[in-house]
């Protein structure tokens, strides 16, 4: 009878065939940090995104321009960004597919959308700046302006 107890229980699993956690596959075409710096391929942003006049603290679902929100932000595609401002704050934004406009712009709400319009000095997004040398290969500089340059609605009067 010890015999059969024996064969219907498993063995016990050896210490070292623990599972290991799987690391997400890389898409090809899309780059690391250190990739970049390793090729020395230089960044360029989506031109795009200057063009936005978004204000940082409202969703991005509400801009009128759904296809920009589907381009890549970077050329060559990133899998991960860093978006710092001026005043020190860094934002990441990650997409192992590769980062695009709405992923950014996605990272920079969370952060703001809680604010009110009176406690940000510079609402406006104006676009980003990329410069290895001050910020490094996976960090873009956020800029920020006052007011809009789009053309303000006018309220109907009554």
């Amino acid at each position: 009878m010890a015999d059969t107890a024996a064969a219907t229980n498993p063995p016990a699993p050896d210490a070292t065939a623990k599972h290991k956690r799987t690391t997400s596959t890389a898409v090809a075409g899309v780059y690391t940090a250190a990739e970049l710096e390793a090729e020395q391929k230089p960044l360029e942003i989506a031109k795009d995104i200057q063009k936005l006049n978004w204000k940082i603290n409202t969703s991005p679902a509400t801009l009128q321009e759904p296809d920009v929100m589907k381009k890549m932000a970077t050329t060559p595609p990133m899998s991960k960004l860093d978006l710092k401002f001026p005043m020190g704050l860094t934002v990441t934004a990650r997409n192992k597919k590769g980062i695009t406009i709405k992923d950014c712009l996605d990272a920079i709400w969370k952060q703001f959308r809680k604010k009110a319009d009176d406690e940000l000095d510079m609402p406006i997004l104006a676009g980003f700046v990329f410069d290895h040398e001050d910020y490094g290969f996976g960090t873009l500089g956020v800029v920020c302006k006052k007011e809009s340059d789009a053309p303000q609605k006018k309220k109907k009067e009554k």
